[in-house]
């Protein structure tokens, strides 16, 4: 179920960077302004320092929110993966815990 989890947050977060990536296009649109032999100018990117505070925010929490969902992924399918192997070893063992004796 964690690793699940962890997809959906991040699934949700690359929509929203998506999203983003859309508002972020039609904000600084006006931006992008060819000189004359069709070359865009030196101030066509717009620098993180130079984007409004909101736009800002936005991203840093979709990142974070995307980073937080790749490691609950990763380590829930990891952890779920050792899990099974201990079922794995305790069926093989004939349904003894490995380094268990039943004899006194």
């Amino acid at each position: 179920m964690r690793p699940l989890c962890g997809a959906i947050i991040t699934a949700g977060a690359l929509i929203g960077l998506g999203l983003f990536s859309q508002g972020y296009g039609t904000r600084y649109a006006a931006y992008a302004q060819r000189d004359e032999t069709g070359h865009f100018d030196s101030t066509y990117w717009v620098k993180l320092s130079q984007m409004d505070t909101p736009l800002l925010i936005l991203l840093v929490l979709l990142v974070g929110s995307l980073a937080i969902g790749l490691a609950v992924t990763f380590v829930g399918l990891a952890y779920h993966h050792h899990k099974r192997h201990l079922e794995f070893l305790h069926h093989k063992g004939n349904g003894h815990a490995p380094g268990v004796s039943l004899t006194s």
